[in-house]
């Protein structure tokens, strides 16, 4: 069998971020990825998560990377995934109970992540939740060395991306009818952030 996508830092950042999951997604539920890439994510919380129906999504072109992987899996929970430009309407899924992406704010432009953010706010139904995992700038500046690094590098790609601050992102989803309720410490320097409908 070909080998399967794989991405180390979803490896090492997996079993922490099930650890938030398993105590915000409790009740059963259709949960919407926003940018599953390998499907890494999708497969380890679909598996531990049997409550949940994941639904894998990605950019256009891109939202197959994960189907070797849901596929071997063998999990019946994970849907097949969908074609998901965030910035074009509609949204190829209508409502979903919750919804969770992982290291997309900082390679996406900032009007990419307004525009998840304002979809987000519509997909979801009250008392369902938003998970957004990965580095967070705090007062408009870095919280390690190794961040303003990632930035650099990251703008040196393309000057649209970049770590966010958390307090733009908790204003954005503020604007679109989400509650900041959460703010988890994660390995790495990163941060899981939750808001509430």
């Amino acid at each position: 069998m070909d080998q399967l996508p794989f991405s180390q830092a979803s490896e090492n950042n997996k079993a922490p971020i099930l650890e938030i999951l398993q105590a915000t997604f409790t009740t059963p539920g259709l949960i919407l990825e926003i940018g599953s890439g390998t499907g890494q994510h999708a497969e380890h919380f679909a598996r531990h998560l049997p409550h949940l129906t994941w639904q894998p999504s990605d950019r256009p072109g891109f939202q197959n990377v994960c189907l070797p992987r849901i596929e071997a899996s063998g999990l019946t929970n994970i849907r097949a995934p969908l074609p998901l430009d965030v910035t074009q309407q509609p949204w190829p899924i209508d409502v979903a109970d919750s919804a969770f992406s992982a290291n997309t704010a900082h390679i996406m432009s900032w009007s990419m992540v307004e525009a998840m953010f304002a979809g987000v706010g519509r997909l979801l139904q009250s008392g369902g939740c938003f998970c957004l995992y990965g580095p967070f700038n705090e007062n408009d500046d870095f919280t390690s060395a190794s961040n303003a690094r990632f930035d650099a590098y990251l703008k040196s790609q393309d000057p649209a991306m970049g770590i966010r601050d958390r307090a733009a992102i908790e204003r954005l989803a503020t604007q679109n009818g989400l509650t900041p309720s959460a703010n988890h410490t994660m390995p790495a320097n990163n941060r899981l952030l939750v808001f509430g409908k």
